[in-house]
């Protein structure tokens, strides 16, 4: 059962690639989503700190 358990813990390498291509892409779409989202989220972020210091 041990010699089992060692041999697939042994083959338990992962797929590497797989999981940088995910990482990747996945920095991309934040920094794609960030850049088109950024200004608006800006302007709405500083409209409700306006309102909250009693401007308008």
């Amino acid at each position: 059962m041990r010699q089992w358990i060692q041999q697939r813990l042994g083959d338990e390498r992962g797929d590497v690639p797989g999981w940088v291509l995910i990482t990747l892409m996945t920095a991309g779409l934040v920094i794609v989503i960030w850049g088109l989202a950024g200004p608006a989220l800006s302007g709405v972020f500083d409209q409700a700190i306006s309102r909250v210091l009693g401007g308008v």
